[in-house]
């Protein structure tokens, strides 16, 4: 199990829980975070018995952006991680879910801030808790920045186009009520109690069949930008195969004997 001085790596079950470890800078990205999220994301797609990924930060936060003094890799903090970058110079774009996928469903537990690249992030994960005192939004705009972690072409695919415009243009921030009410976020829960929503869902999923599970989340993101004769026509390519698997024939026989099923990814 992998992790970094500012990414921490624990299992609860089959949940793969990936923590923002910089508390004192409010887990803003630092190059050892963004090595430590990559080698996570792989870990959780090569381990078939991890079923489900929980993302959090430590100390109260979520993460604050990007810290680009610490990701330019000054001071002793980064330096050892300097060859990571050199060797995949879009390794910060995997880690921060613009350029990967995880084949696994990812649920963010959020608490407090969850601003700039923090948002950012948050847009490449498929479950969303809150806290009842975050605070989310795109701050780029006012210091004449652009929000270059995929805000501009995602946030408007997953919210209203009017919600996605007022947060890009105004970075003003939206607090965890006002993000749930426009649909970036999915649970309001109180302060403290994210992550253990997050690991709630995630047993829900880890109880599921995971070859079901990942055909369907695969499929939800493949379709999402298909004509809808195009998108049926994938879901079936999707969808078909996992009908004849041994989770398919276990889950049906476990309901008839109505007893939990016990899955193998076969």
């Amino acid at each position: 199990m992998g992790g970094t001085e500012h990414l921490t790596v624990q299992r609860e079950g089959a949940t793969l829980v990936l923590t923002l470890n910089r508390p004192e800078a409010r887990n803003a990205l630092s190059l050892p975070m963004l090595v430590g999220l990559y080698d996570g994301w792989v870990e959780a797609d090569e381990d078939d018995g991890i079923r489900s990924i929980v993302l959090t930060g430590a100390g109260g936060a979520f993460c604050a952006g990007m810290d680009l003094k610490a990701l330019a890799g000054r001071g002793m903090e980064g330096e050892q991680y300097r060859d990571r970058l050199k060797a995949d110079p879009d390794l910060h774009w995997k880690a921060m879910l613009r350029h990967h996928r995880p084949r696994k469903p990812v649920i963010a537990a959020v608490e407090g801030y969850c601003v700039a690249g923090g948002t950012e992030i948050l847009q490449g994960t498929d479950i969303r808790v809150a806290g009842a005192s975050a605070t989310f939004g795109l701050f780029e705009v006012r210091r004449g920045l652009f929000p270059i972690g995929g805000s501009t072409v995602r946030l408007q695919r997953q919210i209203p186009r009017t919600h996605a415009l007022e947060m890009l243009l105004t970075g003003r921030p939206y607090t965890a009520q006002e993000a749930a009410g426009i649909g970036l976020i999915g649970h309001v829960v109180p302060d403290g109690t994210a992550l253990d929503k997050a690991l709630a869902v995630a047993e829900q999923i880890n109880a599921c069949g995971p070859l079901a599970v990942e055909a369907v989340k695969a499929s939800v993101y493949e379709t999402a930008e298909l004509t809808e004769t195009d998108g049926l026509a994938a879901e079936l390519r999707r969808g078909w195969p996992v009908f004849d698997t041994a989770d398919a024939k276990e889950g049906s026989r476990a309901f008839a004997e109505k007893r939990p099923p016990v899955y193998r990814r076969a």
